[in-house]
């Protein structure tokens, strides 16, 4: 008869594993209004504070992809083996955004840094009683590696028997979802130094560079595809065909005139905006003068 031994056995429990046994791979996908909310909590932040927390706010798709749309800024004070949070404003704030967006649910935190500290944990803690299996978004605001590293983590729990030890967290795929106009904000805070913020003007610039590199590119697929160098793609083509599709059949002199008569409807309308604000600055400074007298 073969003895049985009585062995104290070290677990560790993830929170995306299922009852089955098999493990599903979240995705943090993430609006480009929550990285921007992150950053002015960031610069408005108190002289004291070293980085910023707040709420994640969103919904789960039916997937398992955690859709995060928007955050909040809460108050918090950390040390070395403490940690604070303003749990009053956090509710006041969750209760003011659920009568505007009643499907929006929290979701995780977010907090600057390059990654996650000791205080983490002990915030994490906090938002897993608020949810379950909560995400943890980080934003290196302090441009460690060169460039506004994103980054989104889950906890898993290491435990002894029936005894927890730590969290350890899990880095996780990040999606960000913006368009091109959002982009070139997004692009414009992932640069440690700019010389200047582009004008509507150079900003279509670079609008249309992106498009002439795109168009570019399918031309050389179609004529690889057609000369026998590259495997057709039935599903590129239908994406070809819609795009070509969608263009109205107009003669090139007819479409040269409808992009310069609305070159310089823009060209007016800046103008336009320019004279205004010169308008308002004058009528500032007249009233000003005009107290003082």
């Amino acid at each position: 008869m073969a003895a049985v031994s009585d062995h104290t056995v070290l677990q560790f429990v993830s929170p995306s594993s299922t009852t089955s046994g098999t493990t599903s791979v979240l995705t943090a996908r993430i609006h480009p209004l929550v990285i921007f909310n992150v950053c002015d909590c960031f610069v408005r932040r108190p002289d004291s504070a070293e980085r910023v927390i707040g709420t994640l706010l969103g919904s789960i798709l039916p997937d398992g992809t955690v859709d995060i749309r928007n955050s909040y800024a809460v108050p918090h004070n950390e040390s070395s083996d403490q940690v604070a949070v303003d749990i009053d404003y956090h509710h006041n704030m969750l209760a003011s955004h659920l009568k505007v967006n009643p499907k929006e649910i929290i979701v995780g935190w977010y907090s600057t840094g390059a990654g996650v500290n000791g205080g983490s944990a002990l915030i994490h803690d906090f938002y897993a009683r608020e949810v379950a299996n909560p995400i943890h978004l980080t934003v290196d605001t302090g441009f460690t590696n060169g460039e506004g590293t994103i980054k989104a983590f889950v906890s898993s729990n290491l435990s002894l028997g029936d005894r927890q030890l730590a969290a350890q967290f899990q880095e996780i795929p990040v999606d960000l979802r913006m368009v091109d106009a959002e982009r070139v904000g997004f692009d414009v805070l992932k640069a440690t130094a700019v010389d200047k913020l582009p004008n509507d003007l150079e900003g279509m610039e670079l609008t249309m560079e992106r498009l002439l590199t795109l168009i570019n590119d399918v031309h050389k697929y179609v004529d690889g595809v057609v000369e026998g160098q590259t495997a057709p793609d039935n599903n590129i083509g239908r994406f070809i065909a819609d795009a070509v599709a969608s263009l109205p059949k107009l003669p090139p002199q007819v479409f040269d005139n409808l992009v310069n008569d609305s070159l310089q409807d823009q060209l007016l309308l800046l103008y336009l905006s320019s004279i205004t604000r010169t308008q308002l600055s004058l009528a500032e400074k007249l009233n000003t003068a005009a107290q003082m007298l």
